[in-house]
């Protein structure tokens, strides 16, 4: 079985890295991103098979980046998991109507983060 490749976009190097190092040692493979803008263009180079995108980022957010992400050919129906400390309603509605798959409040627990990656994956493959 081939190793996904996962897109972490953050503006965080901390929260970049927690995550890197959870997937990876899951077996999978992590490209960053610190802002929407350039994670469009990394989803847009390379194969992803997920991204993992957070909300409040300079240069563009991550729901702007959900949205464009949703309209770049061979790119819509990649699973998207919005991690990120934002929880009210509202931020949830409009990720879900962009396509986000999922939604994660930070401080994130690995464990769990991991086990939604797998069953997301598993469900796509």
């Amino acid at each position: 079985m081939s190793s996904a490749m996962i897109l972490v976009v953050d503006d965080s190097t901390t929260i970049r890295h927690q995550v890197r190092t959870c997937l990876q040692a899951a077996g999978y493979t992590v490209i960053e991103a610190e802002n929407g803008a350039i994670g469009l263009q990394k989803a847009k180079d390379h194969p992803i098979d997920m991204a993992i995108v957070d909300i409040n980022m300079p240069v563009m957010d991550g729901l702007e980046m959900l949205a464009s992400l949703r309209s770049v050919p061979g790119k819509q129906g990649i699973p998207v998991f919005v991690l990120t400390t934002e929880s009210s309603k509202d931020l949830v509605t409009r990720g879900k109507r962009y396509g986000a798959t999922a939604w994660i409040v930070k401080p994130f627990k690995p464990d769990v983060l991991v086990k939604g990656v797998k069953h997301v994956l598993a469900r796509a493959a």
